[in-house]
């Protein structure tokens, strides 16, 4: 078969980075926090005007030095010009569908809505706090979940005092909502 019609990948995961992060459900919005939106907006534009013009530039001193094919340098350029291009396609089309929900505007509220922070608990009583964030800005590792979770959609609408059944591979559970908060207007969900 001849090489132009073959796709080497290099471990590449997809054309447009979009495997890196859960696909949106169909006819779904992408919603995103203020300051998720920023700080991905910021990303693009490091990518744009910072990190890929100095590897432009390392690429363009590299190919003028010669043999291109044991030329470490412009082998690696390359490469990583590929990454960068990659991860800016993804961040342009995930901005572009992006629709920012400021979850200050339910401060003061008892229902939970996108950006709030939950306190549930189990039937044994031991609490966990989550804030439910976009799938682009999630961290789990800072009790941020996606709000196409099976815990924000066992949580979405229900009000402080409310059980509701969270559905897991571990089978049915039933929780608690002990407690609702949003930030204030004008302050960072973070």
């Amino acid at each position: 078969m001849n090489k132009a019609f073959t796709r080497e990948s290099d471990g590449e995961q997809d054309d447009d980075g979009a495997s890196a992060l859960p696909p949106l459900p169909p006819g779904a919005r992408n919603y995103i926090t203020p300051a998720g939106y920023a700080r991905l907006r910021a990303e693009l534009l490091g990518l744009l005007d910072v990190e890929r013009p100095k590897v432009v530039e390392t690429v363009s001193w590299a190919a003028k030095n010669g043999d291109r094919s044991e030329n470490g340098d412009y082998l690696y350029g390359k490469k990583r010009l590929r990454e960068i291009d990659r991860r800016i396609r993804f961040l342009t089309k995930r901005l572009d569908i992006a629709e920012v929900a400021d979850p200050s505007v339910h401060h003061g509220g008892d229902q939970v809505f996108f950006g709030a922070t939950v306190t549930y608990a189990n039937a044994a009583g031991e609490e966990r706090t989550v804030t439910i964030k976009g799938i682009d800005e999630a961290d789990s590792l800072k009790g941020e979940v996606s709000w196409i979770s099976p815990i924000a959609r066992a949580l979405l609408k229900a009000r402080e005092g409310d059980e509701v059944q969270l559905v897991s591979p571990g089978g049915v559970e039933r929780i608690e909502v002990v407690a609702v908060r949003y930030p204030a207007p004008g302050q960072e969900n973070r």
